[in-house]
């Protein structure tokens, strides 16, 4: 299994409108994605600061959704809520409980 981590903070007072976007439109587009398999999206409040962990069958479905442009389409729904560009990082999943 894989995953994209995406890294990211949000504008002040900009969280809750930030965890309703990912919750009711970037989800929903995700579970259409061959291969997905489940997403977390942890906010430090305090911080403004959330990260998002997408998990994928393979890498080759995870990587997809960026050759597709399907993964800017995503974070471009939640731009406008944001303080700065996100940042993206791999990994392949070792251990999962």
């Amino acid at each position: 299994m894989y995953s994209r981590v995406t890294f990211a903070t949000a504008q002040p007072g900009k969280i809750d409108e930030t965890v309703k976007v990912m919750r009711d439109s970037v989800l929903p587009a995700l579970k259409k994605q061959k291969g997905f398999k489940s997403m977390l999206f942890l906010v430090n409040r305090n911080m403004a600061k959330g990260i998002v962990i997408g998990l994928w069958d393979t890498e080759a479905d995870m990587k997809a959704g960026e050759s597709s442009g399907f993964y800017r389409e995503q974070v471009a729904k939640v731009a406008p809520l944001l303080a700065g560009a996100p940042t993206m990082e791999h990994y392949e999943v070792s251990v999962q409980g």
